[in-house]
């Protein structure tokens, strides 16, 4: 039987590619997270499963021991925005260091494993369409992108066995703390959900010799593309207000990036990950929450301008939002 090491497990798309992984029966995972009350929660469920490790990435012995004894590493562990933008130090040190130590674990112990590695579309930037031959465009405080590329060029460098997949903006569950806010309010975003992401990563087990050396783009096409203030407005109409929302409303620069991709059906005719579409994922998402009365009565007049956005009164107050014009 094949062994798996999923970093970033208890994360969104991490708990969906053990749940793909587990339904084709010829694996043995282990899970590798930190430990905090989120990730004991989501893991819990399968801990009779899978071989569930807490430890931290930038451990070399735990590294060592680990990935020594796997064949297939998805990594998906690391810091996402705005917390990752914070302090230009806290993405070198955490993402970047920690897939450094993988990789020199790897590179000494297990240099045939197959490495799958999660980076992300925003590296391409303020672009309205892009694919994975467009240059990135990487502003001076977007530590996350900038993280990123330079991940992606180390795993070129370093790794033998590798793909590289961007994933574009995740939809998920916003009390799992991985919905991006951050976005321009009118720019047109192709995402993903978590669920297909984490289908998308366990498939791509089965197609190593067409994806090896490679990076793709891992969107969810037409059917998952809409303004983001479209979507948003949907999920604050199911979830509410948050306190993650208003803190990136009135303190975070609208600096993650979307797109539309125009490589973006190539690796869905590969791996035939996409299941979803907005009009599931709201669907899904209703189901998911539960309570929250008071948190939809308080997003209700946010929704009402958002939906209007020609009043200038809250246009301005939101920072003007993107009209579509590259900067």
């Amino acid at each position: 039987m094949k062994k798996v090491l999923v970093t970033g497990a208890g994360g969104s798309i991490g708990i969906n590619v053990i749940k793909y992984l587990l339904s084709e029966g010829k694996y043995e995972i282990t899970a590798l997270d930190l430990r905090n009350k989120n990730s004991q929660k989501r893991l819990k469920r399968y801990r009779r499963r899978i071989n569930l490790i807490y430890g931290d990435m930038n451990d070399a012995v735990l590294m060592d021991a680990l990935v020594k004894d796997h064949d297939y590493i998805i990594h998906l562990a690391g810091l996402l925005p705005p917390i990752s933008d914070i302090k230009h130090n806290i993405s070198e040190m955490i993402d970047y260091k920690g897939t450094e130590t993988i990789i020199k674990s790897l590179n000494m112990y297990n240099p045939d494993a197959y490495f799958i590695y999660a980076s992300s579309t925003t590296i391409y930037g303020n672009v309205l369409t892009a694919h994975v031959g467009t240059k990135p465009k990487l502003t001076l405080l977007d530590y996350y992108s900038k993280t990123k590329f330079k991940i992606e060029k180390l795993i070129a460098d370093k790794v033998k066995n590798y793909t590289i997949i961007r994933l574009p903006l995740v939809l998920t569950n916003p009390k799992n703390g991985a919905f991006m806010y951050n976005v321009k309010l009118n720019n047109l975003t192709e995402a993903i959900t978590d669920n297909d992401a984490g289908y998308l990563f366990a498939s791509a087990l089965n197609h190593i010799g067409k994806l090896n050396g490679k990076i793709w783009n891992g969107t969810g096409g037409e059917a998952l593309t809409d303004t983001y203030r479209s979507i948003l407005v949907n999920v604050l109409k199911i979830y509410g207000i948050s306190i993650k929302y208003l803190l990136t409303l009135f303190f975070i620069d609208k600096n993650f990036y979307t797109h539309t991709y125009e490589d973006s059906i190539e690796l869905e005719n590969i791996l035939e990950f996409r299941s979803d579409s907005l009009s599931s994922y709201y669907m899904r998402l209703k189901r998911q929450v539960k309570g929250r009365k008071l948190a939809r009565l308080l997003a209700k007049p946010l929704i009402l301008f958002l939906d209007r956005p020609h009043r200038g009164c809250l246009t301005n107050f939101l920072k003007k939002p993107f009209k579509g014009k590259k900067q």
